[in-house]
């Protein structure tokens, strides 16, 4: 759809209604339509009546919440939203004429959701949102969406809560190649495993703490198996190297298997274990094309690093530019405060007009049409440092079993402990750590290993973070 612009580059009103929240004049307030009133919503409600004044001088307007949207119209929230009219069906806010930019804070990558950003992005109206799984399913065709109304599109608050990571790709970064992106990315995933690490406490029990403290949902299973950090990776990863979306392609393991004990291990050997979301173009995958690498996995982190030092429901991200060398980015991951402050962070670069030019057709940086196709990479020439832990059967044989497996396989072996485990007569903790080498050969040497009877369960392999 053609957009009409002054010789600024903003927005004219096209006679369709488009770029709706760039057209209303310097110092008219910015109408926002808020669905959801859960505890972001209600968060963002707390955050707009109580900084108002402040965000209004840096917004260069008011902003101010017309209009909201829930299940329940009655529920205590802790707020009052008698003086802010109310729709039943939150698509309808779309329609408003006292509605310039529509916050969407349902959740679900798809439903309710999904329908109401299509018909807000549609009619040309802008579009917050914290839904991490919507942008990662469908955020191409969203923005897309975006780019055809002259509509921004805005989420930065789907990754890292309040850390601005998005906005240092897209803006601090936005001159650099970009070469790695690494981080903590699911704040649940990090309070366990560091409260495993403060108190040698084992997994179970942790996750049970952290359910009570509202750190983890009743069923935790999205975060502890690395769904929700894979999300958050894809996103970061489409910015970063400026591909598509691929959140399928993301290799996925979570933390539900790591035992006290490969903690300790980790501490003896000078490391602490982080769930890590990593990506980067992998150039020696061996095809003629480069690939995309992204991996959600365990890994054990150097005493040194900075996300060694990430503590609690943190959330930490790395970016590695050719010209800006290691940024990290740290800070809240959840909750009301740090995600509302997100969202209104977005609002307000709409009520500065931001959005109402150029950038407004590019919510990934670049055109959608732009963005690179990019296969997945092929991860076993990957060469690393690996720590694998095997649970075995306490018999003569067993350790001579597993080191033939890796000599055959060519893995060398530049650690190994075994130890018995006191809760569980007749198993053997086996741990070791592997001098560098290709993935594939780890993978072979537990190829070499499957079905033995000596093995009581699955390995368990993490990679070592390098420099």
């Amino acid at each position: 759809m053609a957009r009409l612009s002054t010789s600024a580059g903003q927005p004219l009103d096209d006679g369709a209604g488009h770029g709706s929240a760039g057209r209303r004049g310097a110092g008219a307030p910015l109408r926002v339509a808020l669905a959801g009133l859960g505890t972001v919503g209600a968060g963002v409600i707390r955050l707009v009546e109580t900084n108002g004044a402040l965000i209004a001088r840096r917004a260069g307007r008011p902003i101010v919440v017309s209009v909201v949207s829930a299940r329940d119209r009655n529920k205590d929230r802790g707020i009052d939203i008698s003086t802010y009219g109310w729709e039943d069906d939150m698509t309808a806010m779309v329609a408003r004429d006292d509605v310039d930019v529509v916050v969407e804070l349902v959740g679900g990558a798809d439903g309710p959701a999904l329908t109401l950003a299509r018909h807000a992005l549609r009619s040309g109206k802008g579009l917050v949102t914290a839904n991490k799984a919507m942008i990662a399913h469908h955020g191409l065709e969203l923005a897309a969406l975006a780019e055809d109304a002259g509509a921004p599109l805005r989420f930065e608050a789907a990754v890292a809560g309040g850390v601005p990571v998005i906005k240092g790709l897209r803006e601090g970064a936005a001159a650099n190649r970009v070469d790695r992106v690494y981080g903590i990315l699911n704040g649940t995933c990090n309070f366990i495993l560091s409260t495993m690490e403060d108190t040698g406490r084992d997994f179970a029990d942790v996750l049970a703490e952290a359910q009570a403290k509202g750190f983890a949902e009743a069923d935790p299973a999205f975060d502890i198996e690395g769904t929700d950090s894979a999300h958050k990776l894809s996103i970061i990863s489409a910015l970063g190297f400026g591909t598509r979306i691929d959140f399928a392609s993301v290799e996925t393991s979570g933390i539900s298997r790591i035992l006290a004990a490969d903690i300790a291990q980790a501490d003896t050997l000078g490391y602490v274990i982080r769930l890590l979301g990593m990506a980067e173009v992998d150039f020696g995958s061996g095809s003629e094309k480069p690939g995309l690498f992204q991996r959600v996995q365990a890994h054990l982190v150097p005493f040194d690093h900075p996300l060694a030092h990430v503590d609690g429901a943190t959330n930490a991200m790395v970016v590695e530019g050719n010209f800006s060398g290691r940024l990290l980015f740290q800070g809240a991951g959840a909750g009301d405060g740090p995600t509302a402050s997100a969202v209104v962070a977005d609002i307000i670069d709409i009520a500065r007009g931001i959005d109402s030019g150029f950038e407004a057709d590019m919510p990934f940086s670049v055109p959608v049409d732009s963005l690179e196709a990019m296969a997945p990479a092929v991860s076993g020439h990957r060469c690393s440092r690996a720590y694998i832990r095997f649970i075995v059967a306490d018999r003569p044989g067993v350790l001579a079993e597993i080191t033939a497996a890796m000599r055959d396989a060519g893995v060398s072996i530049e650690s190994l402990i075994q130890k018995g485990r006191a809760d569980n007569e007749g198993e053997v903790l086996v741990a070791m750590v592997t001098h560098e080498a290709p993935e594939s050969a780890v993978t072979k040497a537990l190829e070499l290993l499957d079905g033995s009877p000596s093995l009581l369960a699955q390995p368990l392999v993490m990679h070592l973070l390098g420099a």
